[in-house]
């Protein structure tokens, strides 16, 4: 009876590799733990917002700045990061108070807003019917109040832009109220742009401090830490330790390995942002398998050639077999270093490859040359001259919009290529 109890326990209890996806899964959804890392170091922008922000707590001082940096690169991330660990070092000495500029990007609006928040959070009674000027003179009286208590509000401005348009009304008001020596609030602008603050009016720009932060792409070596950090398993968890061990120690082996270090650089040449490696490493990881319980550098090819699209490569898989034989035949002229050619030329290629391997695969003109127009309109290939001639179609030049690589590639993923083709490719 008690070895049944065992075994049943056994049953129920999870493998090691279920628990493992999960933690890094949650991890890799985690942006308190991805921006983490980076929080030890001065030079980090999460230090020099904390800075910034704490600055105006302890010492009851009014800041403006901007974070300025693409989408997905951690602007937000590191922001909630740095309020929430404020708002535990000082619950009752700050506000928060959060606008987004794609929703409230007018001035009526904004201001509504912002005292429906500040309502809430002093616990006031809010009048939906109150004006414009009866939430603005509210804005100014609350700052003046709040000041008063030594206690901050932080104005979160996302899109800030978009808050950049028109008269700038809200931006004048709380920078203009922030010039007062009572008041005691920091304003944090978020935006995508660069350019950001050129969008400012004069008289908006003059009460602005000019402090930007930049979230730029994250260097190799912070690539590597955050690699480390975010896959590598702790040796203090519940999962047993000869796993963690033999878990770390092949993770390791795959960050050192010279091929992943080409498919992360290949991935990140086109998405170099955090948010765009964060879905890339969510992809890898869901391909682990439960039975090895271990992640393999197939895991991240896969990941790699499932998450990069590639429209060229799909229509080479939906091409008939007599297109995928102009298209080899256009290759193989090119490599001959003939770099203008026409449906005339590249028949004449088609015929020499099936008289010298006597290929079962035989198509007349007239298909060859649907063919050819079908390649046409799926702009697989297209003329050279790029205007409207009276020439026939069988002479016009023409280009292929594909490389050899994709070419080469679209062919081994082909349900039923010819071997041949993929020989013609080799040589």
């Amino acid at each position: 009876m008690g070895r049944d109890k065992e075994k049943e326990k056994q049953k129920q209890k999870p493998h090691p590799s279920e628990e493992v996806l999960n933690l890094l899964r949650s991890r890799l959804c985690n942006p308190n733990f991805i921006f983490r890392l980076f929080s030890d170091s001065p030079e980090s922008n999460y230090s020099k917002l904390r800075f910034t922000i704490s600055s105006s707590i302890t010492e009851a001082s009014n800041n403006s700045i901007l974070l300025l940096g693409p989408r997905g690169s951690g602007k937000v991330a590191v922001l909630d990061l740095v309020l929430g660990d404020l708002l535990q070092e000082y619950p009752d000495a700050i506000s928060v108070i959060k606008l987004n500029g794609l929703l409230h990007n007018d001035d009526i609006s904004a201001f509504k807003e912002i005292a429906r928040q500040l309502c809430v959070e002093h616990q006031l009674l809010f009048s939906k019917m109150a004006s414009f000027d009866d939430n603005s003179q509210f804005m100014i009286a609350m700052l003046r109040e709040c000041g008063l208590a030594h206690k901050t509000i932080a104005f979160v401005l996302d899109e800030f832009d978009l808050f950049a348009q028109g008269k700038q009304r809200l931006l004048y008001s709380l920078l203009d109220a922030m010039q007062s020596v009572t008041s005691q609030a920091v304003v944090i602008g978020v935006s995508c742009r660069m350019d950001a603050d050129q969008l400012l009016e004069k008289r908006v720009r003059s009460r602005f401090s000019h402090r930007k932060l930049l979230f730029l792409p994250p260097s190799k070596d912070d690539i590597e830490r955050l690699l480390d950090h975010l896959l590598s398993l702790p040796l203090d968890s519940s999962l047993p330790h000869k796993y963690v061990v033999e878990f770390n120690g092949k993770l390791k082996a795959i960050l050192a390995d010279e091929r992943f270090k080409q498919i992360i650089d290949t991935y990140l040449n086109s998405n170099f942002t955090v948010n765009h490696l964060m879905r890339f490493l969510f992809q890898a990881v869901s391909y682990m398998g439960l039975e090895s319980g271990f992640l393999s550098l197939e895991n991240f090819k896969t990941a790699l050639s499932s998450i990069q699209r590639q429209p060229k490569m799909e229509c080479i898989r939906d091409c008939s077999i007599a297109e995928l034989y102009f298209l080899v035949c256009m290759r193989r002229l090119e490599v001959k270093e003939q770099n203008s050619y026409n449906f005339h030329s590249v028949m004449t290629e088609y015929k020499s490859i099936h008289d010298s391997f006597k290929t079962s695969d035989h198509y007349s003109r007239n298909v060859c040359l649907r063919a050819f127009e079908h390649l046409l309109q799926r702009e697989i290939i297209r003329f050279t001259d790029n205007r409207v001639s009276s020439q026939s179609i069988d002479f016009r030049p023409v280009k292929l919009l594909i490389s050899s690589a994709e070419l080469h590639e679209g062919l081994k993923s082909y349900h039923s290529c010819p071997a041949m083709l993929l020989k013609l490719m080799d040589h």
